[in-house]
C-alpha cells in the first residue's frame, strides 16, 4: 500500500506516551536488590549495582521497600527461550553491519522467525520506520511480558470500605453508631509521619482479615489476607489504599524495612568476645563481690542519672551526668556532640571517677546493655581495669539486679521529670537511702552492712560506708 509506515507492521499496539525506556537493565535490578537483602541502605545498594544514588531510592519507593517477585532471592531465573539482552545488544551490532535476519539467527543460534518477530515487535518506531536498539528493544519486550493483576481493594468497593474504616480507626457501637476514638497526640517518640497517629484505635491488618471470617461468614468476597492490605498501603500504583492510611499502622512506616536491614543493625563496639556469653562464670553465682551493672534512667529533656549496683552485694552507685554547655539553648545538631550530659566521654569519665574510689578487689567486671552511651568501653577497661560486658539485645533480665533497683530509684526521680535538677549531693543521700534499706534476698541485712562484711573478711580496707 502506497504511504503505508513501516511502523505500522509491527503489530504492537499504539503506546501512549509511556515515558523513556529505564535507565537500568534486569541485571542492576537484581543486583540492586539483592544488596537490599544483604542489609545494605538503598544508596549504598544503588552504588552496587551501578546505578545514580536517586534511581536507586526511587525503585525502594515504587517498591514499598521489598523485592518485586519477579527480583526476589527465591525467583526462578527467565527462561532461555526468551532473549537476553546480552542477545538484544548482539542483534543490533549485527544488524548495524548489515547482516540478515538468518544470518544473526545462525550466529545466536535462534530460529529466523524468533528474530523476524523480535525485529517487528521491539524495534523503535518513533521515526516511522524500524530502528533496533537493544535497550528499547529489552524496554518493549518487559512491558510486554507484565501480566498485571488489579487489586482485589480496587476491585471490590464494599471489601475496599470495610478496610478503610478499620484502618483509619473510625470505631462503632454493635449497634453501628459511629464514636470518637481516644485521641493520642504525636509525642517524637515513634517512627513514621511526624503527624497525630491514629494507632490507638485503629486496628492492625491482620486483626481487620480475621476479623472478616466472623462479619462475613457466607461472603466469599470478603476475604482478602493481611499482607495484601500491606501492599496497597506500600506499593505505589496499587492505587487500592490512601498513601496517607500508613500513619495509622502501629510503627507508622510509610515503606517496608527490609527483615536483614534490621538484623544486622548493632552496635559496632560491641564485638563477640565482650557479649555477656563470655563473662567468667563466677559473675553468675554471685559467690565473688565486685561484678557491677550499670544502665541510665532517662528522664525529661534527655536528661539521665547513671545507676551502678553490685551482684553480690546490691550496693549501689549512682553517677551525676550534668549537661553540657549549650544543651537546650542552640538547636540540636544531628550527629553532634552530646549536649544532654550521658554521651559515651561523659559516661565514661563519671564510671572511671565512681570505680577509682573503690578498691582493685571490687573492680571486677562491668554488664551494661547495647547503649551507646558505652561506646568508649575499651578505654574504660585500660584506665580502670574494669572489664565490661554486654547484654544480648532486648534482654533486661540479664542485668535483673540492676533493672530491679532501677524501680525503687524511679520512688525518688519519677518518669517524666528532670532529672538534671538533682545534684551530686542529692544523688548520694539517695544511694545512702537504698543502701541503708534491708533487703529480703540478703537476709534483712543492708547491702552497706553486707559489703562491709565482706571487706573485712578479705582483710580489704573498708571505703563504702553509709555513715
Amino acid at each position: 500500500m502506497a504511504g503505508r509506515r513501516r511502523s505500522e507492521r509491527s503489530t504492537r499496539k499504539a503506546l501512549r506516551s509511556p515515558g523513556r525506556p529505564p535507565v537500568a537493565r534486569r541485571e542492576h535490578r537484581q543486583a540492586f536488590w539483592s544488596a537490599i537483602a544483604g542489609g545494605r541502605s538503598s544508596e549504598d545498594a544503588a552504588t552496587d549495582a551501578g546505578v545514580s544514588v536517586p534511581v536507586g531510592a526511587r525503585w525502594f519507593r515504587e517498591a514499598g521497600g521489598m523485592p518485586p517477585s519477579h527480583f526476589a532471592s527465591s525467583a526462578r531465573p527467565p527462561s532461555e527461550r526468551y532473549l537476553s539482552f546480552a542477545e538484544r545488544e548482539e542483534i543490533a551490532v549485527l544488524r548495524a553491519k548489515g547482516h540478515g535476519v538468518r544470518e544473526i539467527a545462525r550466529r545466536l543460534g535462534r530460529a529466523a522467525s524468533t528474530l523476524s518477530r523480535e525485529l517487528r515487535r521491539n524495534s523503535a518506531t518513533r521515526s516511522g520506520g524500524f530502528e533496533y536498539r537493544a535497550t528499547t528493544a529489552q524496554w518493549h519486550a518487559d512491558r510486554a511480558a507484565l501480566r498485571p493483576k488489579p487489586a482485589k481493594l480496587a476491585t471490590n468497593v464494599k471489601l475496599r470500605d470495610y478496610v478503610q474504616e478499620r484502618l483509619a480507626g473510625r470505631i462503632a457501637t454493635p449497634d453501628g453508631k459511629k464514636v470518637a476514638g481516644p485521641n493520642v497526640a504525636w509525642k517524637g517518640r515513634r517512627t513514621g509521619p511526624r503527624q497525630d497517629r491514629r494507632w490507638a484505635r485503629a486496628w492492625s491488618p491482620e486483626q481487620i482479615a480475621r476479623r472478616l471470617r466472623l462479619d462475613f461468614p457466607q461472603d466469599e468476597s470478603m476475604r482478602i489476607s493481611h499482607e495484601a492490605i500491606y501492599q496497597s498501603l506500600y506499593i505505589q500504583g496499587r492505587g487500592a489504599l490512601k498513601r496517607e492510611l500508613t500513619a495509622c499502622l502501629r510503627t507508622g512506616r510509610a515503606l517496608r524495612m527490609p527483615r536483614s536491614r534490621v538484623s544486622g543493625r548493632g552496635k559496632s563496639f560491641v564485638t563477640p568476645e565482650i557479649r555477656i556469653s563470655e563473662r567468667p562464670a563466677e559473675v553468675a553465682d554471685r559467690a565473688v563481690p565486685g561484678h557491677w551493672e550499670g544502665d541510665l534512667i532517662i528522664g525529661l529533656n534527655r536528661s539521665a542519672i547513671g545507676t551502678l549496683v553490685e551482684r553480690t552485694t546490691r550496693f549501689t552507685m549512682l553517677l551525676h551526668l550534668p549537661p553540657l554547655p549549650g544543651h537546650r539553648d542552640t538547636p540540636r545538631a544531628k550527629n553532634g556532640p552530646a549536649l544532654a550530659g550521658h554521651g559515651a566521654e561523659a559516661v565514661r569519665d563519671a564510671i572511671a571517677s565512681a570505680m577509682t574510689t573503690l578498691p582493685e578487689q571490687l573492680r571486677r567486671s562491668l554488664t551494661w546493655d547495647q547503649g551507646a552511651e558505652m561506646a568508649k568501653h575499651a578505654e574504660l577497661r585500660v584506665e580502670v581495669g574494669l572489664e565490661v560486658y554486654f547484654c544480648d539485645p532486648q534482654s533486661p533480665w540479664q542485668r535483673g539486679s540492676n533493672e530491679n533497683t532501677n524501680g525503687l530509684l524511679r520512688q525518688y526521680f519519677p518518669k517524666g521529670t528532670d532529672l538534671s535538677v538533682h545534684g551530686i549531693d542529692e544523688l548520694a543521700a539517695v544511694a545512702c537511702a537504698l543502701n541503708s534499706r534491708p533487703r529480703k534476698t540478703l537476709d534483712w541485712r543492708t547491702p552497706a552492712e553486707v559489703l562491709d562484711q565482706l571487706l573485712r573478711a578479705g582483710h580489704i580496707e573498708t571505703v563504702a560506708t553509709t555513715d
